[in-house]
């Protein structure tokens, strides 16, 4: 498959006349909880030359390609991805750090993880995380059968809003790295048992719902929410990644 993502991203390259900086995994194969049937969410970041950005032309910010039930491969323009940068977008941040990347140019990836202790707000990054928890668990997790996949939907963004609120730095985007927060032995076995299940389940696979992760769920998440406002939420100016941007313009 790999071989075909990046047929396709070198495709989009001489269709759309850009240049990929930067492509990743972005859904459950980077988190590290695919299900045999998971598609590719394959995410990039892309360049124009600097004659596309001096237009007074609204020009579009995203390309990408039709989704299937294999591949969903899309990407920003990166003068949205520095402006989604500057207001601290969690899935930006993930997709700096998926550990499947199909293509980068090493010098930008890593100018980029270099500011994101900078420029990442914590107290807008914990809301994003504690707004998506909360969320999948008061809408997908409350039913006599549930979506297994969505037990992962609601643990994931609510360890990375423990995360934020305990260490007070970027949130790892892989489950494993934040599942070292939870310290309660039957919580972390009952999240074993549930992927031991999704390695053969399908992706609209249900389960009877799991009483001791939503009462975990609940009380971190309730415990985030008592803290968030002590989070400092000041914001630096856009000057660094005003010279990212001009650095990877296409002369």
């Amino acid at each position: 498959m790999k071989e075909t993502i990046l047929q396709k991203l070198t495709e989009l390259e001489r269709l759309e006349n850009i240049k990929i900086l930067y492509a990743c995994e972005s859904g459950s194969r980077a988190w590290g909880f695919a299900s045999p049937d998971s598609d590719f969410d394959v995410r990039f970041i892309y360049t124009r030359d600097v004659d596309h950005y001096l237009s007074i032309a609204e020009m579009p910010d995203v390309v990408g390609l039709p989704v299937n039930e294999v591949l969903d491969i899309g990407g920003w323009d990166l003068k949205k991805a520095l402006k989604l940068f500057l207001k601290s977008n969690g899935p930006l941040y993930e997709w700096l750090q998926s550990p499947i990347v199909y293509r980068q140019d090493n010098t930008f990836t890593n100018e980029l993880c270099d500011l994101m202790p900078a420029y990442f707000s914590l107290r807008s990054g914990g809301n994003h995380y504690l707004s998506m928890a909360n969320n999948t668990l008061r809408d997908d997790l409350q039913g006599d059968q549930v979506k297994l996949k969505r037990y992962f939907y609601a643990l994931r963004p609510a360890l990375a809003c423990q995360w934020i609120v305990e260490k007070q730095t970027v949130p790892p985007m892989e489950f494993d790295k934040l599942r070292i927060l939870i310290r309660d032995n039957s919580v972390q076995k009952s999240i074993d048992d549930l992927l031991e299940k999704k390695k053969d389940a399908d992706e609209k696979a249900f389960i009877t719902p799991v009483p001791l992760l939503n009462e975990w769920l609940t009380d971190t998440l309730n415990n985030c929410r008592e803290k968030m406002p002590l989070l400092p939420s000041e914001k630096k100016e856009a000057d660094e990644l005003n010279v990212v941007f001009r650095n990877y313009i296409q002369l």
